[in-house]
């Protein structure tokens, strides 16, 4: 049994100021964000045109809703800008110690590769024992 809260039906947006749908109520033609990026488009800087509201954990929820005839094509990365990216997560992945380039990125906690970390806490254990 499926229940439906009338109190979120307002097409015309006279209570609400925008069209707004109950969940899995909104008409063909309207998408969130994930669903427009899903099938390659984006809001394209047009104003919301709907939203869903529905009662969820912490009380009432609301996604926006976009005309998915007014949207724009997803923009691609140019070939420059996909080799500063690749090059940003070679550098996470470059240990800072030994200059190795991991398969995994480097812990922020640790600054250095998990072969040169236990190496370094060993070694400053040692020191305070010896004092």
């Amino acid at each position: 049994m499926v229940r439906i809260r009338a109190t979120y039906w307002d097409p015309e947006g006279n209570t609400f100021g925008i069209p707004t749908f109950w969940w899995r109520g909104a008409p063909a033609g309207y998408a969130t964000v994930r669903q427009l990026r899903a099938q390659g488009l984006r809001p394209g800087g047009q104003p919301i045109a709907a939203q869903v509201v529905w009662r969820g954990v912490g009380g009432e929820r609301v996604a926006y809703l976009y005309k998915v005839d007014q949207a724009a094509a997803k923009r691609t990365a140019t070939a420059a800008q996909r080799a500063a990216i690749g090059k940003a997560l070679a550098a996470r992945r470059t240990c800072r110690s030994c200059g190795v380039v991991r398969p995994y990125y480097i812990p922020r906690s640790l600054g250095e590769c998990l072969d040169c970390a236990p190496a370094m806490a060993a070694g400053s254990m040692s020191t305070e024992v010896a004092r």
